[in-house]
């Protein structure tokens, strides 16, 4: 008889077992830090925002309207003659959670704010859920 090299099903299973073992342990711990980093993500989008809505207020001497949406800060709106965009490079993004930003003008404290609803994707909550807003952002 001709020795085989290999593994045999028994060995296999251990080592499954082994690595599944080690996934549930360290994969809670891994998430812990996911949260804060979606957060720190939809802050920089806000921040990006914020420099391209004041650039586009320096060139039309007003911020998009609520019509117009951060939309006007890569599509031309018809009414603006002095519009010299894109401002952004890249398309809107959604946040990190997969919602739109909300863009309302004039904002709460004037000029304009944009707002990320969180995990949960609704206005208000604490925690993970908590808003994240362009007034508070800086």
């Amino acid at each position: 008889m001709k020795k085989k090299d290999g593994f045999t099903l028994i060995e296999l299973l251990v080592v499954l077992s082994i690595l599944a073992l080690l996934v549930s342990l360290v994969g809670p711990a891994l998430f812990k830090f996911l949260s804060p980093a979606k957060r720190s993500v939809a802050k920089a989008q806000i921040e990006e925002f914020s420099s391209a809505l004041d650039a586009f207020s320096v060139d039309n001497g007003r911020y998009p309207a609520n019509s117009e949406g951060l939309e006007a800060l890569r599509t031309k709106p018809p009414s603006l003659n002095k519009w010299n965009g894109p401002y952004l490079k890249k398309e809107i993004p959604v946040d990190s959670w997969g919602n739109n930003y909300v863009y309302r003008s004039p904002g709460r404290n004037g000029g304009y704010e944009i707002v990320s609803y969180g995990t949960d994707g609704v206005e208000g909550g604490d925690g993970e859920n908590a808003d994240i807003n362009s007034w508070e952002n800086k």
